[in-house]
């Protein structure tokens, strides 16, 4: 079974650091193995990561909330149009075996609620203490990593619960 970690972060409003931290998040998780599932757009965190994963020759997929892959990033290549908008989030947490949240806004709060809300395991990696003690005051199961290494390690143990679990 190949497992899929959902690389959750802002679009338009990511930062460089979001950026840097997503594409090397995208690149440890391709050599992992694993699938990398995004929200497919061309912006921000999702392509950042999508072209770290394509860079180290790993398996992208992205779920898009039109109706059609006019802004799919060209690093994605199992292309999921939805026509849903923001509610596609559900699909991107659904679909991902454990959820890394790689900066913070609302769209990316929103999915890392839905994760808390169904169960799937979340590490956030470039948050703020103020989004990570509001994480963590949920549930108890939100991981924090400090650095891209630590959230693949996170990653790793969360997928040994799954593992064990099914």
């Amino acid at each position: 079974m190949k497992y899929i970690i959902g690389v959750m972060g802002p679009g338009e409003q990511a930062t460089d650091l979001d950026r840097q931290i997503a594409y090397q998040l995208g690149t440890l998780i391709a050599q992992q193995g694993w699938l990398l599932l995004t929200g497919g757009r061309n912006v921000g965190v999702m392509d950042a990561a999508s072209r770290g994963a394509k860079q180290a020759n790993g398996l992208t997929i992205g779920i898009l909330p039109t109706p059609d892959a006019v802004d799919v990033s060209d690093a994605i290549d199992i292309v999921i149009p939805t026509g849903m908008g923001n509610a596609r989030n559900v699909i991107n947490i659904l679909a991902s075996h454990v959820i890394v949240a790689c900066g913070m806004g609302s769209g990316t709060a929103s999915e890392v609620a839905l994760a808390l809300k169904t169960g799937k395991p979340v590490v956030l990696l470039n948050a703020s203490p103020t989004s990570q003690a509001f994480f963590q005051s949920l549930s108890g199961d939100v991981r924090v990593a400090q650095n891209v290494e630590a959230a693949i390690e996170q990653a790793q143990t969360l997928l040994g619960a799954v593992i064990h679990s099914s």
